[in-house]
């Protein structure tokens, strides 16, 4: 029996997992009054929807504050969209709503959901059919109302960021009756003059003001333009048909021009940082080639054949010169020692010894008598003398003892 004994949080967390799981509960449009309507501190707004037959508490968060375009009162008649779920705590259902619509924008919106679901099951928000916008233009066409603040912001941005470019108005109606049609006939005007952009828009306004970029024939008019169309409606939070259709969606008419038209100023500023970047780089190249030219010249001087034979002929210079210092040395050196071999042999020159009174004596046969031993009485001996010579006999001998 105990098992099945379930805690009060359980049976809340089992109640809020049922509603979490149906899917209708996740996103429903809930119509009702509004009463009990009570801005918190924290951002979060809490209301009661009622009608003849009951009530249901809803809450709007801070961070879904950009679903509610108006100042929610008692009393107002609202089409809330947004889940149905439990608070755990005190077990109670209630409304979390995303995004709270006056019931007349209501059934816009309807209508806007179902056309845009349509559309998109289509094809034609798909991204490969969208076409680039060209960088650079030369004339731009503006699908607009001829009076008013959206066509005065796109030609005064246009005319200050390049003021080469040409804009071509289509004075279309973009609101009430035949405003759509105005519109692509607009778009399919200045698609045959051959402009290079197409911007379409108007300023801000209400949902049913801005309704005519909502409708199916101006939206396949910009998916079958051949020129790529920039959507421009409303302020920076309205979104229509138009700009999920168009190539490309401005968040305001002013940011469409700026998307449109290339800012000459700034084509302007690149083309003098290329230039200095050029220069730079030019300068620099030229320092660089000139670095390697003188490189070149003194390897080429130095393998110079000039510069060889110069080398060359400076070698044997030197060459010569140390030769010539060498002969000389070696001349003086000789030189010198021809005079001390000279002195050595005057010292021992006959003649010089005969000019200093001696006299050299010799036998019969011319050989030098030194030695008294030798010579016997009746020898013939020959004395030469400074100025001739003699022939002498021996007479006697005295040997001296030595």
């Amino acid at each position: 029996m105990t098992k099945h004994v379930y805690t009060v949080g359980q049976v809340n967390a089992y109640i809020k997992n049922m509603f979490d799981q149906d899917f209708m509960l996740n996103r429903i449009y809930v119509k009702g009054e509004v009463s009990n309507c009570k801005y918190h501190t924290s951002g979060h707004i809490y209301f009661t929807l009622k009608d003849h037959t009951g009530a249901i508490n809803g809450v709007l968060f801070a961070g879904n504050r950009k679903g509610l375009g108006f100042t929610m009162k008692n009393g107002d008649n609202v089409i809330a969209l947004g889940s149905v779920s439990v608070y755990e705590r005190d077990g109670k259902y209630q409304l979390y709503a995303r995004e709270i619509l006056p019931d007349g924008e209501g059934l816009l919106y309807r209508r806007f959901e179902q056309l845009k679901q349509e559309l998109e099951e289509m094809g034609m928000f798909a991204p490969e059919y969208k076409q680039p916008i060209p960088k650079y233009i030369r004339t731009l066409g503006i699908v607009t109302a001829p009076t008013g603040a959206a066509i005065r912001d796109i030609q005064n941005i246009s005319s200050r960021r390049n003021p080469c470019v040409q804009t071509i108005l289509y004075p279309a109606q973009v609101q009430g009756e035949g405003a759509a049609a105005s519109i692509v006939k607009g778009i399919h005007a200045l698609e045959q003059l051959g402009v290079d952009v197409i911007i379409a828009g108007r300023g801000g306004g209400s949902m049913e003001d801005l309704w005519a970029f909502n409708e199916e024939i101006v939206a396949r008019a910009i998916f079958e333009c051949t020129v790529p169309v920039i959507s421009a409606v409303g302020h920076e939070t309205d979104t229509t048909i138009a700009d999920y259709a168009a190539d490309l969606r401005a968040p305001t008419p002013s940011a469409a021009a700026e998307l449109a038209v290339y800012d000459i100023r700034e084509l302007e500023g690149m083309m003098l940082s290329l230039r200095l970047e050029l220069n730079r780089g030019i300068t620099d190249r030229l320092e660089r080639t000139k670095e390697r030219l003188r490189q070149y010249e003194n390897r080429i001087r130095l393998l110079s054949p000039q510069r060889r034979l110069n080398e060359k002929r400076q070698t044997a210079a030197d060459l010569e010169d140390r030769l010539r210092m060498r002969m000389e040395h070696v001349l003086m050196q000789k030189k010198h020692e021809l005079e001390l071999s000279a002195e050595r042999l005057e010292a021992l020159s006959p003649v010089k010894k005969l000019s200093q009174g001696y006299s050299f004596v010799a036998d019969e046969t011319g050989r030098g008598i030194s030695d008294a031993g030798r010579l016997n009485p009746g020898d013939m001996l020959h004395i030469h003398m400074l100025n001739g010579k003699a022939t002498a006999k021996v007479m006697e001998i005295e040997r001296e003892g030595i």
